[in-house]
């Protein structure tokens, strides 16, 4: 017979004050942990027409010296109405004690990127070192990310290399802190 389930004795907290004390490792980027919603404008050249997106985005911690990131996304149109879900995506972001990233992020469009770059100040930079695909996935060839803290916002921008095209602008989303 198993035994009753036990609560998880090492939550995920995505505020700070709460949970486990964050990793001394983190203090780069201690400022991300949270929650963030906001929204944002995507193009590229494969598409017929832009789009405006509304998106949310959590960076929480156990307590170890990564961050749990999770993405999710959803079309809308040019009043705010939500038109259907759009991209989502979780990962990892390693944080090193030079305050470089080691940046782990799976789609489930069949996309997995491990990326490589750095915490300055109040701007994150990466690139991907490696894309991985499953047979059906969209040819992504690789990606840039830089997350800057601007004023009280999160600014996402995304560039990307795909489906024969360099590397180009691809998203830029500007989200605020959401309070627990």
């Amino acid at each position: 017979m198993l035994e009753p389930a036990q609560e998880n004795p090492y939550p995920d907290t995505h505020v700070l004050g709460e949970g486990p004390e964050p990793h001394p490792q983190l203090r780069p980027v201690l400022a991300l942990i949270g929650r963030w919603h906001g929204r944002g404008s995507g193009e590229y050249p494969t598409l017929e027409h832009g789009f405006r997106y509304e998106q949310e985005v959590t960076f929480s911690h156990d307590g170890r010296p990564f961050l749990r990131y999770e993405s999710r996304a959803w079309l809308i149109d040019e009043a705010g109405t939500a038109l259907r879900p759009s991209g989502r995506e979780v990962g990892w972001w390693r944080v090193l004690p030079d305050a470089s990233l080691e940046v782990v992020l799976a789609h489930p469009t069949g996309i997995v990127e491990t990326y490589v770059g750095r915490a300055r100040g109040s701007e994150f930079e990466m690139a991907t070192r490696t894309v991985s695909l499953t047979p059906r996935a969209k040819e992504v060839t690789g990606m840039r990310r830089r997350y800057t803290l601007e004023g009280g916002e999160l600014v996402v921008v995304q560039e990307m290399e795909a489906m024969g095209q360099p590397m180009r602008h691809h998203l830029m989303a500007r989200l605020a802190f959401r309070k627990a």
